[in-house]
């Protein structure tokens, strides 16, 4: 409970102590997880997405700065690969957005993907709780940028954001139907490169072939300059943090948000199934050997999975003999 109390207080120890645990899957970080979650869901919550180099680092450095200055505490996760040595995220904390580092108004923390072909290992959901209940009143996901299977963010953010840079009109066509479609915001980064007005006019096209309700959302576009030329800069930022707040407020008056919190209870509970049912039911079997020999079984064409499945779920289901 002491830990409960420093996390919901503000404290930035407890909460990476626990954000850590909960990545090494750590049997003592569950219980203290189920303490907070009544102190969590009051956070608006902010994903960011897109090609790796597009800048999203840059822009996410940004709002930070932005939402400082509304006086508004921010959280950020930021989704890296996962080291092969280490099994953690090889970009440590901060490295990225040293300027806040002393700023008692933001705390970030790195995770690795875990191999989560979605982009989001299932820490990242529960590290969304854990600064949700350190009373972060924005908490951002940036995600590692895989590309059109990074879609797991739709089910944890509020608002999702699609950064994309000039150079990549062919690859619009390839990513028109993953992740083109989860944008509320679409933010073209380094816009003063060749190519940004076709770009715009790209997406502009995308957006006009599909129709919608003149009462639904239309993602805005957001064409961002140079980093180097900090006027500009600010302002486009400004811009981009004002289109999430609208956004956010379209989702208040439409009743989206309560439709989109219920997408991730139904994500969150999933999620939790797996962890109580499947991975104990795998650990035992690779403790014991038995997946091994299974799969030896497998590869010589004397077993196949399916039945092999079917043999495992009924001898667990049936005898309740659950790990």
């Amino acid at each position: 409970m002491e830990t409960t109390k420093k996390i919901c207080a503000g404290d930035v120890r407890s909460a990476s102590r626990l954000i850590r645990d909960l990545e090494d899957k750590l049997p003592q970080a569950r219980p203290r997880l189920k303490q907070l979650f009544v102190h969590t869901g009051k956070s608006l919550i902010i994903g960011i997405t897109g090609a790796p180099g597009a800048g999203k680092s840059t822009l996410t450095d940004a709002l930070i700065g932005e939402f400082r200055k509304q006086k508004r505490t921010v959280g950020v996760l930021a989704v890296d690969p996962t080291s092969p040595f280490s099994g953690g995220a090889i970009l440590g904390d901060r490295v990225r957005m040293l300027r806040h580092a002393e700023d008692e108004g933001v705390f970030i923390r790195s995770l690795a993907t875990r191999g989560a072909l979605g982009g989001l290992s299932q820490a990242a959901g529960d590290a969304i709780h854990v600064m949700e209940a350190m009373g972060k009143d924005i908490v951002i996901v940036e995600t590692v940028g895989i590309g059109q299977q990074e879609l797991d963010i739709i089910h944890h953010a509020h608002s999702v954001i699609v950064v994309l840079v000039p150079g990549m009109g062919d690859e619009i066509q390839t990513m028109k139907a993953g992740i083109m479609e989860i944008a509320d915001v679409f933010a073209i980064n380094k816009a003063d490169r060749p190519g940004a007005k076709q770009l715009q006019t790209e997406l502009t096209s995308l957006l006009n072939a599909s129709p919608l309700p003149p009462s639904a959302w239309r993602p805005p576009i957001v064409s961002i300059g140079n980093l180097y030329e900090p006027v500009g800069f600010a302002e486009k930022t400004a811009e981009l943090a004002q289109k999430i707040s609208d956004h956010h407020a379209h989702l208040l008056i439409s009743g989206q948000l309560s439709e989109r919190m219920e997408r991730k209870a139904l994500m969150e509970i999933t999620d939790a199934l797996k962890a109580c049912i499947l991975e104990p039911v795998l650990n035992q079997l690779i403790a014991g050997g038995e997946l091994k020999n299974i799969a030896e079984r497998i590869k010589n064409r004397e077993a196949d999975p399916y039945t092999e499945a079917e043999a495992i779920a009924r001898r667990f289901l049936k005898s309740g003999d659950m790990p």
